[in-house]
């Protein structure tokens, strides 16, 4: 008889919206990947912002990762939301409107 909690391994799954931050424990097989963990998660199901024919951007301790990447036990698996605003653009912009405040 084997210890089916040596086959597995636990990892968290977090996704923070600007309203609430979602977050649960998943138990997965040795060998999983991030996409799998969030699919384990029901993160996809419970949350209409993700569309099901793409892959939610992902990452690792804040580290972005590819959705194949295999993941350790006690790993923190992030979702991240797209971008508002491109950053770049948004610095464009403050500094236009000081500009604009000093003259």
């Amino acid at each position: 008889m084997g210890n089916n909690a040596v086959n597995t391994l636990q990892v968290e799954v977090i996704y923070a919206r600007p309203d609430e931050i979602w977050r649960t424990q998943v138990e997965l097989p040795h060998g999983a990947t991030a996409l799998q963990a969030v699919q384990a998660s029901g993160l996809l199901t419970r949350h209409p912002d993700f569309h099901q024919d793409s892959e939610p951007p992902l990452g690792i301790y804040g580290r972005i990762c590819p959705s194949h990447q295999v993941v350790q036990a006690g790993d923190r698996v992030e979702v991240y939301r797209p971008l508002v605003f491109d950053p770049m653009e948004s610095r464009r912009r403050r500094q236009r409107h000081r500009q604009r405040k000093k003259a």
